[in-house]
């Protein structure tokens, strides 16, 4: 058991500091598209959550609370990465053509 639990922590430790070094080296025009391609990864934590929730019958109350803050979490995290990726398109969006009531009243200089 004790192997088993060590192994699983090894294999934490060993993802966090590759994470690290992938998303070090991406460069800072890839970063915003990158989050927003990762919000797939915590839509698929939130569902994750789900499942074991519903399938576990009687969950203690640690399980209950751990699936609760990953269900927070990741929902937090995929509407934050939808928002920012909106916010990110936007700039992309050409701005509409000024009117001409605008112009007359000195809206645009």
């Amino acid at each position: 058991m004790y192997s088993e639990l060590l192994a699983n922590i090894a294999i934490l430790v060993l993802s966090g500091f590759v994470g690290f070094a992938v998303i070090s080296k991406v460069p800072n025009t890839l970063h915003t598209p990158l989050m927003s391609g990762t919000n797939a990864i915590h839509g698929i934590v939130v569902l994750g959550a789900l499942v074991v929730l519903g399938k576990v019958e009687n969950p203690p109350w640690g399980l209950q609370v751990i699936l609760f803050v990953a269900l927070v979490f990741g929902t937090i995290n995929v509407v934050g990465g939808f928002v920012v990726t909106d916010r990110m398109l936007a700039m992309f969006k050409s701005k509409p053509a000024p009117t001409a009531v605008a112009a007359e009243k000195g809206g645009d200089k």
